[in-house]
């Protein structure tokens, strides 16, 4: 029996040095999500050692610039129009009082602003302020990030001539499981977004949700979709469902923990260069659950006390944990964009981000 355990434990610590795919099948994922825990773990953790500090998270914060009134029908999101959640309507914000929010966030720790409008897709009349948006963001030395539904070719290369960094277009679930959950847009839709925003020039933030009745199947197959992408999303989202009243999703079962933390670290070896983010959901995670995510590779958060619309933990809280676990705030220096009438839209480096461990 000894001999057999020390031949699992070498098979799950194999991908560790194996090279970046894109042709990850379903059932090697369910395989993954199936090891012993403390394989899975290991095996995370080393990849994560590869490419990342393992003190080290990336630190953001979301803005919703416009609020409520979004024509599609996402089963979790209190900003439907179909459902009746309390949720206030608000207009798009105006360009000085988003700065005003930037400003904010960098003093509190931040090195990223993310702005989500409520939107099915941008509408012309409105581009000119969140390209505003985002130069004057830029200017503050913070890295930009927009969610604002569809883009197409356009707008999408507008945004990045702008200087917008990354784009964020999650999607949400498993190609089988997705129309149970959204049937306004397609699974293609989705795609056909993220291909826009990467030939414009900017990265890609993109990832799902755990939690809205999808099995372990379904899982799998989210994040199979991430993976076999033509390129790995910068940024990986990971949401637990935080439910909302008024929306389809309200009673669903709560996601076991452990088999978050199991997600979490499926992403990490098949994503093995991207921020894997803890994101929606953390308000109601214990720090144990949290330090455990981090362990399994999530190196990236958002910061502040609202995800547009729905709760998240105080910076201070934030503060603290990372405190007590060693953990360390990535920063980086991004540069401002020439005058939106001058921009030229070209690839941009990543900063370097790795260190070894006991260098």
């Amino acid at each position: 029996m000894g001999s057999a355990v020390a031949a699992n434990f070498q098979s799950s610590s194999q991908p560790a040095n194996a090279a970046i795919r894109n042709d990850w099948t379903l059932d090697e994922i369910q395989a993954l999500l199936n090891q012993p825990f403390n394989y899975l773990l290991f095996q995370a953790q080393t990849v994560h050692r590869q490419y990342f500090d393992p003190n080290a998270v990336q630190v953001s914060t979301l803005l919703s610039i416009k609020t409520g009134a979004c024509p599609e029908d996402c089963a979790y999101c209190p900003q439907s129009a179909r459902y009746d959640t309390g949720l206030e309507k608000e207009r798009l914000m105006e360009v000085e009082a988003v700065l005003e929010k930037a400003k904010a966030a960098k003093a509190a720790g931040s090195d990223r602003f993310c702005m989500g409008a409520a939107w099915r897709s941008p509408r012309e009349k409105d581009m000119p302020y969140v390209l505003a948006m985002v130069k004057g963001v830029k200017e503050l030395g913070l890295e930009t990030c927009m969610t604002l539904g569809m883009l197409d070719e356009d707008k999408a290369s507008r945004l990045g001539q702008a200087g917008l960094d990354y784009y964020n277009h999650n999607l949400d679930t498993s190609p089988d499981y997705y129309g149970e959950i959204i049937t306004t847009r397609s699974y293609g839709d989705r795609l056909e977004t993220l291909d826009n925003v990467r030939k414009a020039g900017m990265k890609v933030c993109s990832g799902g949700i755990l939690g809205m009745g999808e099995s372990q199947r379904d899982r799998a197959g989210l994040l199979q979709q991430l993976a076999n992408l033509p390129q790995h999303p910068d940024s990986v989202p990971i949401n637990q469902l935080v439910k909302v009243a008024g929306t389809p999703l309200e009673h669903a079962a709560d996601v076991d923990p452990l088999d978050f933390i199991r997600s979490i670290a499926v992403a990490r070896i098949l994503m093995p260069k991207s921020h894997v983010r803890l994101s929606a959901g953390r308000e109601e995670m214990s720090e144990e659950m949290q330090a455990m995510c981090f362990f399994a590779g999530a190196n990236s958060i958002f910061y502040g006390e609202c995800l547009l619309t729905t709760p998240n933990p105080a910076a201070n809280k934030d503060q603290a944990l990372f405190r007590k676990l060693g953990i360390n705030s990535e920063h980086k220096v991004t540069q401002a964009p020439q005058q939106l009438d001058d921009l030229i839209a070209a690839p941009r480096d990543e900063s370097e981000l790795y260190a070894r461990l006991g260098a």
